[in-house]
Order: structure tokens, then sequence, then C-alpha cells
């Protein structure tokens, strides 16, 4: 165990996580750069960050595993086997952490409209469910330093908690709260992002073999927080020629960032 905090990996992987939970709280603190944000300005950020999830998620975790795998086992039905089954546990361990905790999605969330306390409050643990499993991938990609530059996971996170923080402050203004305590309780929630780190540098710090697996399982969550998190909920505004546009537009920009930071 003392070997794994004197790993400098360990501190980077913190770190790292750190930067990027702190970035819940740039967003949060956006609620004063505007005096109104409509749900189409959200969408719009949100389908951003979205796509620059995706292109994170596969480039900087799920391809890089694949190739792990396959270059691990010498058959390629078994490393298939690993690989999908691995993705498999990351999306069911979203998933499990959605059915057990109460929240409540909000497609509806704007400046002007007013909803109880309450009802904030699950719209907020439905983001914060995000934070976890993105702060172990963040850990598992420090853990796989050796096969991956995780800085490009750091950035696509960090970019992808603004529009959250945001949405979490405008939800508590929206139901009373001054903008103050609104931008500091989504600056609050990010920092469930390190947590989450630690617990995965702690996790692969057992077992560097495992590094590959963890990298598809990391990527699996990643990849439910997009796809049954965010987009059902832009996609369902009705704007999905606009939605579309930026969602590609993340990804093709995190793609290019991926690729500058993998030199």
């Amino acid at each position: 165990m003392l070997n794994i905090f004197s790993n400098p990996n360990f501190l980077n992987g913190l770190y790292g996580a750190l930067i990027a939970g702190l970035f819940t709280g740039v967003g949060g603190f956006g609620i004063y750069l505007k005096k109104k944000y409509t749900q189409s300005n959200i969408n719009t950020m949100l389908n951003i960050a979205a796509g620059v999830m995706l292109s994170a998620s596969f480039f900087a975790l799920l391809v890089p595993a694949m190739q792990e795998l396959v270059e691990n086992f010498h058959d390629i039905h078994v490393a298939g086997f690993w690989y999908c089954g691995a993705v498999t546990c990351g999306v069911a361990l979203v998933w499990i952490l959605n059915a057990l905790l109460p929240h409540e999605h909000n497609n509806m969330v704007r400046h002007g409209l007013r909803f109880n306390l309450k009802k904030a409050w699950l719209f907020i643990i439905a983001i914060s469910l995000h934070k976890l499993p993105e702060g172990l991938a963040v850990g598992v990609a420090y853990s796989a330093e050796e096969f991956i530059n995780p800085l490009s996971l750091v950035i696509g996170i960090a970019l992808h908690n603004i529009p959250e923080g945001l949405t979490m402050a405008i939800s508590l203004v929206a139901a009373g709260e001054q903008k103050l305590k609104s931008a500091l309780t989504a600056l609050l929630i990010g920092m469930i992002q390190p947590l989450g780190a630690f617990i995965g540098l702690l996790f692969i710090g057992t077992s560097v073999s495992f590094i590959p697996i963890a990298m598809a399982m990391a990527g699996g969550t990643l990849l439910f927080v997009v796809i049954n998190e965010i987009l059902p909920e832009t996609y369902g505004y009705k704007e999905t020629e606009k939605s579309a546009f930026a969602v590609f537009s993340g990804f093709i920009v995190m793609s290019y960032l991926f690729m500058v930071f993998s030199e």
C-alpha cells in the first residue's frame, strides 16, 4: 500500500481529478455571466460536452484498452470477451447507482422557471451521480499512464463539467437560492471527482495487470453517462439538428486535442 502512495501517478491522478472537479465550480459561477440562460443555451453546451466526453472515452480509454487486451491475450476471442465484459460492467455500475439513489431528471431547467428546492436537489443528485465514475475514470487513466496520456481525459471531463455546474446553479436559483450559494454548491459537488479518482487509483494499485480491463470498465461508465443521461435530456427539446451539430463539434474538437496531446 505504501508503494501506491509513493507512486507519482497517484498524486498526479488526484490533482487531475481535482482540477477537473473545479471546473464544475467554474460552470456554477457562470450564473453571473448572463442574466438569463434559455433551455436551448443549456442543451447546446451539454451536447458539446457530450461530444467531448464521447471522444475522450473512446480515444483515452476504450481504444487503448482494446489494444492492450489484444496484445495480452493470444486468443482474440478471449480478448474480446474480457473487453466487452469489462465495458458492460462499467455500464452496469452506473446503472446500479442510478437505480439505488433517488434522483430526478429535468430538461426544463432555465432562468425564470420556479420549482421547489426538493426537486432542484433531486436534479442535482442526478448530475452528482456522474462525478464518481468520472473521477474513477481519471484515476484509472493515471494508473495506465504508461499506455496513454491521461491529460486529454482530464481536459474532456473538465470541459464536460462546465455546463453541468451551470445547470446545477441555475436549478438552485430557480428554487429560490442565492447565486453565490448555488455556485458554491456546484463547486462542492465537483469535489466528488477526486474521491472517485482516489478509489480508482487504490483499486488499480493492487494489480497492474488489471489496468486494461479497468480502462474498459471506466470507458463504459463514461458511455453510460453520455448516452443514458445527457443525450436523452437534450434531444427531447426538439432541436435535433442543432443538438447533433453540437455533439459532432465537441467530438471533433476533442479528437483533435487528443491527437495533439498524444504526441
